[in-house]
């Protein structure tokens, strides 16, 4: 998940690597994934979405935060100025409802498909799958779970018909691009999203203010209780939650913290100190993707990646039962 000799960051799955036992395999790599037999999504499939997108006027904020509950190693700081163009943001993450439509348009395969197995966390499973499924050594809530897929989260035997509205999970970065190309969207630069994120306020920890729960109101989902063994669910979900739970940040933009990580556009890397500070996009070289926004598994006991300026990463080709996306446009 992480470059080489980062330390695993709790509720993020640890990237994919081959396993002998899969039963099939995808290559890898920053270039577009491929559609059913060989084929790429079905560029300009659908109509350019600009339905139901918000509109960010843009302009300068201040980006990154210095918080002593922040994580210097993973590149949060230091606070500095950038300047966006205006665009075009969804209000929520991609559904299923949406992806499978792509899905039924284009043909398209996803990349957990192609490799035959994603990342599901050990307490979705029946205790018999869970004792077969390996597991990575650092992060053993995590099981390489044959079968597990978008329209599979937990595997075989689950299914998203009841989850229509929920986040789609189990796609790659590569995935998510092939979904931009056809629905004439775009990931997120990093800058955007954490402007997003933040709804107008200013170096706030979450996009409602700094309070995790103000007035004991719940306002993400995310675990509570003791992690990775006892999740109480009081923000009333143990997975992942519909897409427009929660009341939205001060844009109209629902669930910027916890529910799923979001993939972004930009290479991962540390040091911002010469990088653009206007539309930046990120390090002109890296394997690994920004991920954005926490997801239902992260705690401040291990990974409290849900506060606003908060960020991790993933390889383009990885993917997990916590991960999604949201998409832009340039207004």
């Amino acid at each position: 998940m992480t470059d080489s000799g980062a330390e695993p960051r709790g509720c993020c799955a640890p990237a994919r690597t081959p396993r002998a036992d899969a039963p099939g395999r995808a290559s890898g790599g920053d270039g577009p994934a491929a559609g059913a037999e060989g084929r790429t999504a079905a560029v300009g499939a659908a109509p350019r979405a600009t339905d139901g997108m918000v509109l960010l006027t843009g302009g300068t904020f201040r980006m990154g935060t210095d918080d002593p509950e922040g994580f210097r190693d993973d590149g949060e700081g230091p606070v500095r100025e950038v300047t966006l163009s205006p665009f075009r943001i969804d209000p929520h993450a991609v559904t299923n409802a949406s992806f499978a439509r792509f899905v039924e348009r284009t043909g398209y395969v996803t990349e957990a498909e192609r490799f035959g197995w994603s990342f599901v966390f050990a307490g979705f499973l029946p205790a018999a799958l869970r004792r077969a499924a390996p597991r990575p050594e650092q992060t053993p809530w995590w099981c390489g779970v044959d079968g597990a897929c978008w329209k599979a989260p937990e595997g075989p035997g689950s299914a998203v018909a009841d989850r229509g509205d929920h986040p789609v999970v189990h796609v790659s970065w590569n995935d998510a691009l092939e979904y931009c190309r056809w629905a004439g969207t775009r990931l997120p630069t990093e800058a955007e999203w954490e402007y997003a994120a933040r709804g107008g306020l200013d170096q706030r920890r979450y996009p409602w203010g700094d309070e995790l729960t103000p007035g004991g109101e719940h306002r993400c989902n995310i675990w509570q209780g003791r992690f990775p063994t006892k999740n109480t669910a009081e923000d009333g979900h143990p997975g992942t939650a519909p897409v427009d739970a929660y009341r939205p940040n001060g844009f109209g933009l629902h669930n910027m913290a916890g529910n799923v990580w979001e993939w972004c556009a930009d290479r991962w890397g540390t040091d911002h100190g010469a990088r653009p500070r206007t539309d930046p996009k990120g390090p002109g070289r890296g394997t690994s993707r920004v991920m954005r926004g926490g997801s239902y598994l992260c705690h401040r006991s291990y990974c409290n990646r849900y506060r606003v300026a908060a960020r991790t990463s993933n390889t383009p080709d990885s993917s997990t039962g916590n991960l999604g996306f949201r998409t832009v446009r340039d207004a």
